[in-house]
């Protein structure tokens, strides 16, 4: 339970600009919901997710959700945020919503950031298909989907930056930011197995958190799955801290 009036605000603010930062294909604004959807791709494209703190669901409202995701053959999904209240909490898991995974949310300072000047290091406003289709590669099941993709990352409207690390010209690490109001999202850091323990990873964050500072941000806020240590060790180095914690649960 967050205690402090500042973490509070933050909380609000990344959950708010995650949505502008990783937008679905559709987004349909339910009470103090947003329901997005996206092909499947992604839990945070393709679930209900709460915009302000006490956010509630009513049984007429979560049969609302269970009946759009399904008529778009999706699995009713819902993300309990500490935006959510502990009646919703207990409304969502009645239902019998599981568990589909548990994330972090990160926030770090970019005061005395340097932009990178490394060569190896190429920054783009717009993804291009290299781009697209080298971070598709790197993943798994339904998020090798080039299209499902590009349909995500072609939509971003604000300031982006879409990172590549080459190595004798081959691509082999790459990750995206999205600056809004002060604060950039940092994602999508993925690092081919070929070329992992070398620090490509440490040096996409680091130029995104550069770039980040030129922007005008004073913080950089990411989402990682608490399962996933080698990642929240990295981000830990660099100055990050939790910030809150949250769960997408799944109606099977």
């Amino acid at each position: 339970m967050l205690t402090k009036t500042e973490d509070s605000a933050l909380v609000l603010g990344c959950e708010r600009r995650i949505i502008n930062a990783w937008p679905a294909l559709s987004t349909l604004i339910v009470g103090d919901w947003a329901l997005r959807f996206a092909n499947g791709y992604s839990g945070r494209a393709n679930s209900a997710t709460p915009l302000v703190y006490g956010a509630e669901l009513d049984d007429a409202t979560l049969d609302l959700i269970a009946e759009l995701y399904r008529a778009d053959g999706l699995a009713p999904s819902i993300r309990l945020t500490p935006l959510v209240t502990e009646a919703t909490r207990a409304a969502v898991l009645e239902r019998g919503y599981r568990v589909k995974d548990k994330s972090f949310g990160l926030i770090a300072p970019l005061a005395g950031l340097d932009v990178s000047e490394e060569p190896e290091l190429q920054i783009e406003a717009r993804p291009s298909l290299e781009w697209t289709a080298g971070v598709a590669a790197l993943q798994s099941g339904i998020k090798t989907h080039v299209g499902n993709l590009a349909a995500i990352v072609e939509k971003i409207r604000l300031p982006a930056a879409f990172a590549t690390w080459l190595v004798e010209g081959e691509a082999v690490a790459f990750g995206m930011s999205v600056a809004e109001r002060g604060m950039a999202e940092i994602g999508l850091i993925c690092v081919h197995p070929d070329h992992r323990g070398h620090g490509y990873g440490r040096k996409i964050v680091r130029g995104l958190l550069g770039w980040a500072g030129a922007m005008g941000c004073g913080d950089a806020y990411l989402q990682v799955e608490q399962s996933n240590a080698v990642a929240i060790n990295l981000y830990r180095s660099l100055g990050f801290r939790q910030l809150y914690s949250y769960e997408t649960r799944l109606l099977d």
